[in-house]
C-alpha cells in the first residue's frame, strides 16, 4: 500500500462531506499514477487537496479564483497524457468557465473531470451569485460530457475512483460545507451509468438525486405506514441515463416523482421527462427549485422553502397515486 491511506479510515477523513472525499479520492488515485494532476481554482481546502499538495507539490497547481484558466490548464495537460482533475467551486467552474468547458474539454473530448463543489444552495447565506442550479442543465447539454451527482460522501470516492473507465470529461457535483447523510455502504459499487434501486415498491417511483436521496428514502418510510409502496431511485448519473431503470419504474408505477436540489427545467427532472414523452408516457411531478432565483438564508431553510423536503416528496407521491384512483 502507498503512503495514503484507501482503506475505510478516509470515511473518518471525509466528514460526510462528498467535497472532501472527492478530494481524498484524486490524492490516492494520484499515489497511484504519476498522470493524475489536480487543478484548483482557490480550492486547495474546500476540496481538500493538501495532502496531495505536500506529497506531490509539483502535481498540484494553483490556479487562483481564475476558472478559464484552470479548465484551459486541465485541457492542455489532459492532451499530453495526464489525468487532469480540475477542483472548483460549482456555480463558477460551470458559468464563468463556460466557453473552456464547452470547446476546451467537451468538444475535444478530454479526458478531464471537474469536481463541482458547493453545488444546489449550499451556499445559500451567499445569495444567488453562489447557487449552482442550474449546472446539471448545462453540463448535460454538451456531448461527451458525463454527469455524475453522488448522493453523499462515500459514494463521491466510488464514483470519483470510477471516472478512471472513462475516455472523456466528466463532471461530479458535490456538496458544500455542509453534512450530508449517508445513504451508501462503505463497500458499494456503484457504477457509472447504472442506478441504484435503494427501495423497492410498485405504487409509484420517486427518482432522485444528491442530497435529496436521504429526503426520498425518508419519504417512502413514511408513505409506507399509509400502504403506499415507494420504489427509491438514486440516480446518480444523470448522463448516461439509466434508460432501463427508468421505464421499467414507468411501467411498474403509477407516476414518478423526480427530486433534486436543481432548477426543475433542464436537471434530473427534465431528462426522466425527455426519455418517458418518447417512450413510455407516465404521470409525473417534479420537486426542485422553480423557475426562479433562490432567497438568501441558511441551507436548511432555503430548502424547505422550496419544498426540497421529505414532506413534499411524499405530498408528490400521494397526489400521483389518489390521481390513478
Amino acid at each position: 500500500m502507498s503512503g495514503v491511506d484507501k482503506s475505510d479510515q478516509w470515511v473518518a477523513k471525509a466528514q460526510n462531506q462528498s467535497r472532501l472525499s472527492f478530494g481524498l479520492a484524486v490524492t490516492a488515485m494520484s499515489e497511484d499514477d504519476p498522470r493524475v494532476v489536480a487543478i484548483s481554482a482557490d480550492t486547495l481546502d474546500l476540496l481538500g487537496l493538501r495532502e496531495m499538495q505536500a506529497r506531490s507539490p509539483e502535481r498540484v497547481i494553483e490556479a487562483g479564483i481564475a476558472e478559464q484558466n484552470a479548465m484551459g490548464m486541465a485541457s492542455g495537460l489532459a492532451t499530453t497524457g495526464m489525468r487532469a482533475f480540475v477542483c472548483g467551486y460549482a456555480p463558477f467552474i460551470t458559468a464563468r468557465s463556460m466557453e473552456q468547458l464547452r470547446n476546451d474539454v467537451a468538444y475535444a473530448n478530454q479526458r478531464v473531470v471537474i469536481g463541482a463543489a458547493c453545488s444546489g444552495i449550499t451556499l445559500a447565506v451567499s445569495g444567488g451569485t453562489h447557487h449552482a442550479i442550474e449546472d446539471i442543465a448545462l453540463m448535460r447539454s454538451f456531448p461527451n460530457m458525463t454527469v455524475l451527482v453522488p448522493a453523499d460522501a462515500i459514494e463521491a470516492w466510488h464514483l470519483t475512483h470510477a471516472t478512471v473507465s472513462l475516455d472523456g470529461p466528466s463532471y461530479i457535483r458535490l456538496g458544500g460545507r455542509y453534512e450530508e447523510q449517508a445513504v451508501t455502504s462503505v463497500d458499494a459499487t456503484p457504477t457509472i451509468g447504472k442506478a441504484d434501486v435503494l427501495r423497492c415498491g410498485n405504487d409509484v417511483a420517486v427518482i432522485a438525486c444528491g442530497a435529496l436521496v436521504a429526503d426520498a428514502l425518508a419519504a417512502a418510510e413514511d408513505l409506507e405506514s399509509a400502504g403506499i409502496s415507494v420504489r427509491v431511485i438514486n440516480m446518480h448519473t444523470i448522463k448516461p441515463l439509466d434508460n432501463e431503470t427508468v421505464l421499467a419504474a414507468a411501467q411498474a408505477c403509477a407516476g414518478i416523482v423526480t427530486a433534486e436540489e436543481h432548477h426543475v427545467i433542464g436537471g434530473l427532472g427534465g431528462a426522466v421527462a425527455e426519455l418517458l414523452s418518447e417512450h413510455c408516457p407516465t404521470r409525473m411531478r417534479f420537486v426542485g427549485m422553480p423557475d426562479e432565483f433562490a432567497i438568501v438564508g441558511p441551507t436548511a431553510t432555503v430548502r424547505e422553502h422550496y419544498g426540497m423536503s421529505a414532506s413534499n416528496i411524499a405530498a408528490k407521491c400521494r397526489e400521483l397515486v389518489e390521481l390513478a384512483g
